[in-house]
């Protein structure tokens, strides 16, 4: 009883000291606080000791899953038999331009449908808005949940945006509307929150394991490799990740989402799928350290419509290269040649490559004149050989009669 009674104490001055830090951080002043992270990690001691035994037993699963039993690896793993069997190149499914993100919970507690779930109201009713707004919302927009928002310090209702890169704090049930009314149909700050700013990458991992146990059993290996890469390369204020509900495609798990600016500052959300731990390095250097898409894991792009991207081989972030051109292009672009039409194209820049139809045509008549002259020019040249040996096969014929008379009269 004393030792519990200390306990709680010591709960109530850690939470004091986490609140006291949290206004001292944000009023922009030095901290002589410990860490965040630290403060958040001697909470979760504190009230780990303080549950009753049946909540600690949970808890310390949540924090030490049991080992993948050996026949789940083989059948759902990433030694699967079908892992690498499908062309994996737009398969996203809708296409869709911005991806929202309600923190809520974690994969542990997702149902199978978590956005139509009655028992969790907040995704439900979030879920349920963005459809009857569908038609009033001008992009189209993708709706996942994501929990642990690990580098970003989330709660339960918070949202996060992308491309946008902000959060909004705090959502409810009740603000709900007011938030699909003024953020996502009209485009304006929410009237009950302020946004905040988002930066570095963030990678969302499908870890949904009651949608399908393919992902149950790929996506949490993933996030702990790439936190641990991250760690390992100092990565851990640039390089976000968080489990994500279901984003499609589960037969290509393990399946992730990577929001990165390229060198411009813009995002581009890249869908990547049959990703092991093995590949995380490549990840991490490639994609977000290069800004190179890895062509054989990559599955397209927000932004872009299935049928609309190029060929997987074809696709590079904004400071890659593409010198491939397709048969068809070239064939138009000689077609736009020989006719002589008047057109304008307006490129980078300001650039302008109108032309002009009557230089074109002049120029072709100015060609055909040249093409005339050349052809009079032949005709005169074989005119003229025909009568030079006209003249030769005469003066042969005068030649062979002369000598015939020679000779007879000799």
């Amino acid at each position: 009883m004393h030792l519990h009674s200390l306990l709680s104490r010591s709960l109530i001055s850690a939470t004091r000291g986490h609140r006291h830090l949290h206004l001292h951080r944000t009023s922009g002043r030095p901290s002589l606080f410990p860490p965040t992270a630290r403060h958040r990690r001697r909470l979760h001691l504190l009230r780990t000791l303080l549950a009753p035994p049946a909540a600690r037993s949970m808890a310390a699963a949540a924090d030490n899953p049991s080992p993948i039993p050996a026949d789940d690896e083989a059948k759902f793993g990433f030694q699967r038999p079908e892992m690498y069997s499908t062309k994996l190149a737009n398969t996203i499914d809708p296409p869709y331009d911005r991806h929202v993100f309600l923190c809520f919970k974690g994969p542990e507690s997702w149902t199978p449908k978590v956005e139509d779930a009655d028992t969790e109201m907040l995704p439900k009713l979030l879920g349920a808005a963005l459809k009857a707004r569908k038609n009033d919302i001008p992009v189209r927009t993708r709706l996942t949940m994501c929990g642990g928002c690990s580098g970003t310090e989330c709660s339960d209702g918070d949202v996060l945006i992308f491309p946008e890169m902000i959060k909004y704090q705090g959502l409810t049930e009740s603000g709900v509307d007011s938030f699909v009314e003024d953020v996502l149909v009209s485009g304006k700050p929410w009237a009950s929150g302020v946004p905040e700013a988002l930066t570095g990458s963030h990678i969302f991992v499908c870890a949904h394991g009651s949608r399908d146990r393919r992902c149950g059993v790929c996506g949490p290996p993933l996030i702990e490799k790439l936190n641990v890469e991250i760690e390992l390369r100092g990565l851990k204020d640039q390089v976000f990740v968080s489990p994500c509900s279901h984003i499609g495609g589960h037969k290509y798990a393990g399946n992730l989402v990577v929001f990165s600016p390229d060198s411009e500052g813009t995002i581009a959300g890249h869908w990547y799928g049959y990703v092991t731990p093995d590949d995380v390095p490549e990840i991490l250097e490639q994609h977000i350290g290069q800004g190179k898409v890895i062509e054989r894991l990559w599955r397209g792009q927000m932004g872009a419509s299935v049928g609309e991207g190029q060929k997987a081989e074809e696709q590079k972030l904004p400071n890659g290269t593409d010198h491939k051109k397709s048969k068809k292009h070239e064939e138009s672009a000689v077609q736009e040649i020989k006719e002589p039409v008047s057109g304008c194209c307006q490129g980078l820049n300001g650039f302008s490559c109108c032309r002009d139809g009557s230089l074109d045509q002049s120029s072709a008549s100015e060609e055909k004149k040249q093409k005339g002259k050349f052809s009079f020019s032949v005709g005169k040249w074989e005119q003229s050989e025909v009568l030079t040996a006209a003249a030769i096969v005469g003066a042969v014929a005068t030649v062979a009669v002369a000598y015939s008379f020679y000779r007879r009269s000799s």
